[in-house]
């Protein structure tokens, strides 16, 4: 039987986001395997969460945007040596110029293996690059894939390894169409969800890149057609964008749909508010990496309408063709909108049940794979 690894995760920190999740989720694998997941990062608000899956944490602020984090890479060779890793994995792209340094001054006899996953589009450049050194680099869509290839193509394609971001379908099941007792629990939590007519939903935070804007001159469209649609944008209230909020408010009023409007902090019962609505909205404004929304919502049994590009492009032109729209065009978007609702029941009926290579189980059961790759 192969012996267990010592895998070392290195990340800025461990506060949210799709970065972090990951770290969680596959350090959560690792020890259910029988191996070790060790983890340096700044600390933060997940931290709790990593411990208890057992996983170790090593606090290094290797995020941190500085000459002084160049002193990081001797106590992290120090680490690695000390501890007996086998595998360093890089998640961000400080953090890999930080451990591909320290991996530098190891014996090769005895220097651990690297890996890396490109988690975002990062600009191209001669910083982004070290991304692709990784002796097996992950790219967490085809979108990347393709990324990474045409912008460094003297990368080996031999060393890429696809493995989408996954999701426990079970935190996510799929709701009755329509569901009124979560519309009810949302109209309690948001009175100005209050209604019959049909609920938009776009979940995200407060920053111009997730496309509420567009949201909402789409909200103002439909209404103008006669519906009363809603629109709930849970996690953009944040008190730390509270300008960027009174900013789409004063837009709602000028539209005059500032009373079928809730914007919200973020929420932990995401599965109650797309069991809530009826048309999920995906309309990030720069192409994303991967689009985690569409495979909650379609999971959950949700029809998904979005730009098509990226990552959420690649997943609905897949999993629900008739979400697509052509970026940034308000009209298309009006139309598919409008299409969608007026199928209603029977557009969240024609969802497919979610592929296997789109589930936690999945992401994981691939990363250990990769790691085995590099024994």
């Amino acid at each position: 039987m192969p012996r267990p690894l010592t895998v070392l995760q290195l990340l800025p920190a461990l506060e949210s986001g799709g970065v972090e999740r990951s770290t969680l989720e596959v350090s959560a694998a690792l020890v259910a395997a029988g191996h070790r997941a060790l983890v340096a990062s700044a600390g933060g608000r997940l931290l709790p969460a990593l411990l208890a899956s057992g996983a170790e944490h090593v606090e290094l602020d290797l995020g941190r945007k500085s000459l002084a984090t160049l002193g990081l890479v001797r106590p992290l060779r120090r680490l690695m040596a000390e501890q007996g890793v086998d595998i360093v994995h890089a998640r961000s792209r400080l953090p890999a110029w930080i451990g591909w340094r320290a991996l530098q001054g190891l014996p090769v006899a005895s220097r651990p293996r690297f890996a890396t996953t490109v988690h975002g589009l990062n600009s191209p450049s001669r910083y982004s690059r070290v991304m692709v050194r990784g002796e097996r680099v992950v790219c967490v869509s085809d979108t990347v894939r393709d990324y990474v290839l045409r912008h460094y193509p003297d990368t080996d394609p031999a060393r890429l390894r696809v493995i989408p971001r996954g999701i426990d379908p079970a935190a996510f099941p799929r709701a009755a169409f329509p569901d009124r007792a979560a519309r009810a629990a949302a109209a309690l939590e948001a009175p100005n969800l209050a209604g019959d007519g049909p609920l938009l939903l776009l979940p995200g935070r407060g920053t111009r890149l997730k496309g509420h804007a567009d949201a909402l001159e789409l909200l103002a469209a439909l209404r103008a057609d006669g519906l009363d649609a809603r629109l709930w944008m849970p996690g953009a209230r944040d008190p730390a964008r509270a300008a960027y909020v009174a900013e789409l408010e004063a837009r709602a009023a000028v539209l005059g749909v500032a009373g079928a409007l809730a914007i919200t902090p973020p929420t932990a019962a995401i599965a109650a508010a797309y069991a809530a609505c009826d048309l999920v909205l995906q309309l990030s404004r720069k192409p994303e990496a991967f689009g985690r929304t569409v495979i909650e919502a379609l999971a959950s049994g949700r029809p998904v309408l979005g730009w098509d590009h990226g990552g959420a492009g690649e997943l609905l032109r897949e999993l629900q063709p008739a979400g697509t729209v052509q970026p940034f065009d308000a009209s298309a978007l009006h139309a598919g909108a409008g299409a969608l609702l007026a199928r209603g029941a029977s557009a969240a009926a024609t969802i497919p049940a979610l592929p296997r290579r789109y589930t936690l189980r999945s992401m994981q059961d691939a990363t250990l794979s990769v790691y085995d790759e590099l024994r």
